[in-house]
């Protein structure tokens, strides 16, 4: 058997919900509480077992910075547009309700208009819950770029190190290993994927 036993399922639940907690929470937007990556080291022998703190390479991930952003512009717009509409829906149902308070309208004008803005009401309702599905969807493949390339780079760097194992570990999901900071090849991981985005980021 190969000395590279593993690196099946690299990033696996701990890392999705590591990604999950940092994005939704807004964690990556400062370091986390004792959780400062080491210098790693490039000579560990071939068959060791190294690991990659999740929450830091977040938190210095250039990729998943420039990927947030724009969900957080996208959700900004959207966010825009759904209290622009919820509005201007506020200012004619307070207008219906004050001109049948007032008697200006004939009882079929007030049954026309109130059916009018209650599927106005209805469409609102639909069109939020579709948005809401759509940013989901936005948030979800972002993260799923990010899982990507993170695997991606860990199996190609692995083919040059040949490492027994390489463990994910996050504070953020209270999954936490101890271990010796000379295994810690998170510096290493940051500096790779950053270079690497670097370059695509050149190409466009």
């Amino acid at each position: 058997m190969k000395r590279t036993l593993l690196i099946a399922n690299i990033v696996l639940a701990v890392a999705v919900a590591a990604l999950y907690i940092l994005f939704f929470t807004g964690h990556c937007n400062k370091k986390v509480a004792g959780f400062t990556p080491v210098e790693s080291t490039t000579d560990l022998p071939a068959g060791t077992i190294v690991y990659v703190q999740i929450d830091s390479l977040v938190n210095e991930l250039d990729l998943f910075h420039a990927l947030r952003t724009e969900v957080e512009a996208k959700i900004k717009v959207i966010d825009d547009d759904l209290t622009r509409k919820g509005r201007a829906f506020e200012r004619d149902y307070l207008d219906f309700n004050e001109k049948i308070q007032k008697g200006l309208l004939t009882r079929s004008q007030a049954e026309t208009q109130g059916e009018q803005l209650e599927k106005r009401q209805r469409e609102l309702q639909q069109y939020s819950q579709q948005k809401q599905f759509e940013l989901e969807e936005e948030q979800q493949v972002m993260l799923n770029n990010v899982l990507n390339e993170i695997k991606v780079f860990l199996s190609d760097y692995n083919q040059e190190h040949n490492f027994s194992l390489i463990i994910t570990t996050s504070v953020a999901t209270n999954n936490v290993i101890v271990g010796n900071p000379s295994l810690d090849i998170t510096k290493n991981v940051i500096a790779g994927l950053n270079a690497k985005y670097a370059t695509q980021v050149k190409k466009k």
